[in-house]
């Protein structure tokens, strides 16, 4: 069954709203770029993440586009990741988590063991993502997110601009107005490619072990850390103060 989502119809009206919003995009993206050098762009290769690729590799802006390796990842990001290089003909910087944190947390923990606790969960999101990502963020001026304001109730008051007091640097949310509709209106007209797990009802896709399909009529994101309470479903990458 093909996912309606992915696979929108697509009227007038809309193609005008993606327009205009892919427009303001890249305004968006092409003045934090002027503003802030050097600047990254952390890409987890999602729907939206595809997108903002898409618009800076179409229109050259000056952003470097790099993504965190956890080592769990699903099979079909590992094939997107492929399929992206070729298809621009570029290699997106990849930062891994250090070995020696893995090693001590699966021989302390368990190699499942982010399922026993939220503490644990966010361990070893913390060793996969956060640090990986203070690596890559180091030097940095500012970066940016494919976060949107209607994925979660923690992303719910999501501003396009905000000091990001973690890293201490500039942070955008370029796609923060945009619904998911409009996404993949961009994606399907511009012919961009996108992971084969959202046509498998995967709207937001993660770590293999940490990532489910939804049903119809879910949370866009509640098929990540699928068993604990809502408010806590961030990795750590996003949450201010961590």
């Amino acid at each position: 069954m093909s996912n309606p989502m992915i696979h929108p119809n697509v009227t007038d009206a809309l193609r005008v709203k993606v327009a205009e919003k892919t427009t303001a995009a890249i305004d968006r993206l092409r003045r934090a770029a002027a503003e802030f050098q050097p600047i990254g762009f952390a890409s987890s290769m999602g729907a939206e993440d595809m997108l903002l690729t898409d618009l800076i590799q179409r229109h050259d802006i000056n952003i470097e586009i790099f993504t965190l390796d956890t080592g769990r990842l699903p099979a079909e990001t590992y094939d997107l990741m492929e399929k992206a290089e070729k298809h621009y003909g570029a290699h997106p910087v990849t930062w891994f988590p250090r070995h020696e944190a893995v090693e001590e947390y699966v021989r302390k923990h368990g190699i499942n063991a982010f399922y026993d606790s939220v503490e644990l969960r966010k361990a070893c999101c913390g060793m996969r993502k956060v640090e990986p990502l203070k690596r890559a963020l180091a030097g940095k001026k500012a970066w940016i997110t494919g976060m949107r304001a209607q994925q979660s109730t923690t992303r719910a008051d999501l501003p396009l601009r905000e000091f990001d007091e973690s890293y201490g640097i500039e942070k955008f949310n370029p796609l923060s107005d945009w619904t998911e509709r409009e996404v993949w209106v961009y994606i399907q007209t511009e012919g961009v490619p996108y992971n084969a797990l959202h046509e498998q009802f995967f709207p937001s896709i993660g770590c293999q072990p940490c990532t489910r399909a939804i049903s119809p009529g879910e949370d866009i994101r509640a098929g990540r850390w699928w068993w604990e309470n809502p408010d806590s479903k961030e990795c750590g990458l996003h949450v201010k103060g961590d």
